[in-house]
């Protein structure tokens, strides 16, 4: 994951990144910025094999996950922190300011 201030702007680009060994057909990067909204946040298979979605948000804390093929959720190892999701699981967290 990389966060990077937008100049002139409280807001921030973060670009997430699911690596190449996740063999899926498609990845989507879900959390409190979308509403876990799946189709909303279909992420790009780059040249390089590494799966990407870049983002604008506001300062904050927010939860998320990443779905491999719509049905295998995955853990971000370059998240901030982990925090348990109420549904057995640790969801990923981003933090930003």
């Amino acid at each position: 994951m990389k966060k990077v201030p937008v100049k002139n702007s409280n807001k921030w680009t973060v670009t997430f990144v699911v690596a190449p060994e996740v063999d899926a057909q498609s990845v989507a990067v879900l959390g409190d910025f979308n509403d876990w909204d799946a189709d909303a946040a279909a992420m790009q298979q780059r040249k390089d094999g590494f799966w990407a979605k870049t983002i604008r948000l506001d300062p904050g804390t927010y939860r998320y996950r990443f779905l491999a093929d719509g049905e295998l959720w995955l853990n971000d190892p370059d998240a901030d922190d982990y925090e348990p999701s109420g549904f057995g699981e640790d969801n990923s967290v981003l933090i930003i300011g």
